[in-house]
């Protein structure tokens, strides 16, 4: 029974009621998710907040009805009245329904402060990504404090659900035995015929079981779907090993001829193969909107990177750039392997351990030392295996970097020194050789050493001094680099792994939430002949690198070589769960999967509020959007993606 003063107690009644109060509280959730995150959600009319509020119950009850399988089969069995009725059969049913939604409740309430990092709800791929993470508790109760409003709302709830659920029930025993029998077995299939109906999401025969697109329907925008949906639902589903199905767009020849991801392009091999190093920066959540460099039409936003603002106006960028999704793990595959991020990261899919190339892999072959440097633990975010798988020679993280005192208490090495160390390491390696770096301060829970407490912009948002502090600790790094011998002749690559904390409006949308820099630099390129060209993506990095350098090999790459004025296809593609993303040079077009649910022209409309689906013609990006999906999922589940799992395989 829910409330004291409600004489209901048949077991069903209870646990009809006690569901309903879930509910309630799932959707006093979703409100408070609301309120917390207004920020990443503008334009947002009470009248669609209600419609999400009302499309949001569809997935709440199916989630409810998958965690409490196990106490509604404990209310609706036709077993004698003694039994049910007994203390300890109550028990079992109480606990039985408090465990699972207090754990389904605290997950929704984590998600409140971690959808701001991913855009999302959490699925399952969190579990793996995290494995080898030792300090996710500090993390988390370091959260807890700091979004101690999150924290109060979360036990102030818990504690009237408790409260609330925790009656018991009554079972009578009539007179006549096989009238109860009769009624309690007919109160129980009619219970669950609607119980399954409820987990399918809907009547008919038509209907399919109710999915994460399913959100999609009562969205202005993807990003809304994190509002419509809860985290139980979201893990549920995302346990369904229906990640990657062939979409069969196309048969394998007409896809190819669409796109394909071999690169057989013989290019001329020039000198700079086997005499230029090459250094890749990947900087913690670097979002384009906090450099000065990218936002010069904001009138009195000079944004928090001086150095890195100096150093762009030597270095070839782009108007457009993007991060392939929205977590580090999306990152390293997407910048040096050329493999994107579609659906879930790449790292932490079943087929991680397919054979892939890379940077590093492609250029060992020519006598070049590679190494990658990640200030954290080893083994942290699964950074150090996917390195070796992607041919690195030499992997250094927390346990090769000697002075623990440098450690942050958190994350890893504070930028400014292991950077420092990533400077002096190249020193000691056979040229030529090729590294990658990626830098950690500016990251939760946003803390600078105390040495620089106070000296960098404190900004809008706690990020903002971090990521002066990593400017800081970047100035270092060139200023000590320059005094090197392997300087002048090496090609530096500065990007970022993903955006993060919002303040410009323009910068809070489906565009804006995957504005990365990336940028190349070479000390010998003369001021004044760079050039600010289209669009481009962090799987554009390694065919540029290797086509900048005159590797002459066939490759395997999702992306096209972007140092060149005539790009093949000024583009970019991303992951905006539960939608692809194409980007061209004005347009964004959103697809399901299965048609296209929005298009907007961001030259014209920066905030992206006028859906022009119907006024343009994009069948050919379309078909080449659905080739693109169809040869990764293809390449993916088939493990083809290298040139040698591809055999004779022509571009």
């Amino acid at each position: 029974m829910v409330f004291r003063d409600i004489n209901i107690k048949h077991p069903w009644i209870v646990g009809a009621m006690n569901l309903l109060l879930v509910m309630v509280v799932y959707t006093l959730t979703r409100l408070f998710f609301y309120w917390i995150n207004i920020d990443l959600y503008p334009n947002v009319s009470t009248g669609h907040l209600i419609e999400m509020l009302i499309g949001g119950l569809r997935f709440d009850l199916t989630a409810l009805l998958y965690i409490n399988s196990l106490y509604l089969l404990l209310v609706l069995l036709p077993l004698p009245a003694t039994i049910r009725s007994h203390k300890a059969y109550m028990g079992v049913a109480k606990w039985t329904f408090w465990i699972p939604n207090i754990i389904g409740f605290i997950a929704n309430c984590m998600d409140i402060v971690y959808v701001r990092f991913t855009n999302r709800r959490t699925t399952c791929t969190v579990f793996s990504e995290f494995q080898n993470d030792d300090n996710i508790i500090q993390v988390i109760l370091q959260s807890a404090l700091q979004y101690w409003h999150v924290t109060v709302f979360g036990i102030v709830i818990l504690i009237i659900y408790i409260l609330c659920t925790g009656k018991k029930w009554e079972v009578r025993t009539p007179r006549r035995i096989w009238a109860y029998y009769l009624l309690e077995t007919l109160i129980m299939l009619a219970s669950v015929y609607f119980i399954v109906i409820g987990i399918r999401g809907g009547f008919g025969k038509y209907t399919r079981p109710i999915t994460i697109s399913n959100a999609l329907q009562y969205t202005n925008t993807p990003q809304e779907t994190a509002i419509i949906l809860n985290t139980p639902f979201s893990l549920m589903k995302s346990l369904e090993n229906t990640t990657y199905i062939h979409p069969h767009y196309f048969n394998k020849e007409e896809a190819e001829s669409i796109f394909t991801p071999i690169h057989n392009d013989q290019m001329e091999r020039n000198e700079k193969l086997g005499q230029t190093n090459v250094v890749i920066l990947i900087l913690e959540s670097f979002s384009k909107e906090y450099i000065g460099f990218y936002n010069q039409h904001i009138d009195g936003y000079d944004g928090y990177t001086p150095f890195l603002d100096s150093l762009l106006v030597h270095s070839v960028t782009y108007t457009q750039s993007f991060a392939s999704g929205r977590k580090s793990i999306d990152a390293m595959p997407s910048i040096l392997s050329s493999i994107p991020m579609l659906i879930e990261p790449y790292i932490v899919t079943p087929y991680s351990t397919n054979a892939v190339s890379s940077i590093a892999e492609c250029l060992r072959k020519e006598g070049y030392t590679t190494a990658f440097f990640h200030g954290a633990p080893n083994g942290s975010m699964g950074f150090q295996a996917y390195a070796r798988s992607a041919g690195f020679d030499r992997y250094f993280g927390m346990d090769e970097y000697d002075g623990i005192e440098a450690f942050d208490g958190t994350w890893a090495i504070w930028d400014e020194e292991f950077l420092q160390y990533y400077a002096r390491s190249m020193n000691q390696m056979q040229q030529p050789f090729m590294t990658a770096v990626f830098t950690a301060s500016s990251h939760h829970p946003f803390r600078v050493p105390k040495q620089y407490e106070g000296v960098f912009p404190i900004g809008k948002q706690p990020i903002h001094q971090c990521v002066g502090y990593t400017d800081h600790a970047l100035r270092e790094f060139f200023e000590y680099a320059k005094e090197q011998d392997w300087y002048e002749h090496t090609l530096f690559v500065l990007t970022a792994d993903h955006t993060n904390q919002v303040t410009l409006p323009e910068y809070a949308n489906a565009k804006g939430l995957f504005e990365v820099p990336i940028a190349f630099y070479s000390p010998q390129w003369e001021k004044g002949e760079l050039r600010k060209i289209g669009t481009i993506s962090q799987t554009d990095i390694m065919p540029s690198v290797l086509a900048y350098l005159g590797y002459n090999k066939p490759f395997f790459a999702f992306g096209e070589n972007a140092l060149t004025q005539d790009k093949q296809h000024p583009w970019a593609i991303c992951y905006n769960y539960p939608v692809y993303q194409l980007l061209s040079d004005s347009l964004l077009i959103q697809f399901d999967g299965k048609t296209i649910s929005a298009v907007y022209n961001y030259d014209t409309d920066p905030l992206l509020q006028h859906d022009i689906t119907n006024q343009v013609n994009i069948d050919q990006e379309e078909e080449f959007l659905k080739a693109y999906i169809q040869q990764y999922i293809y390449r993916l589940t088939t493990n083809q993606l290298t040139i040698e799992t591809n055999g004779s395989s022509s571009r």
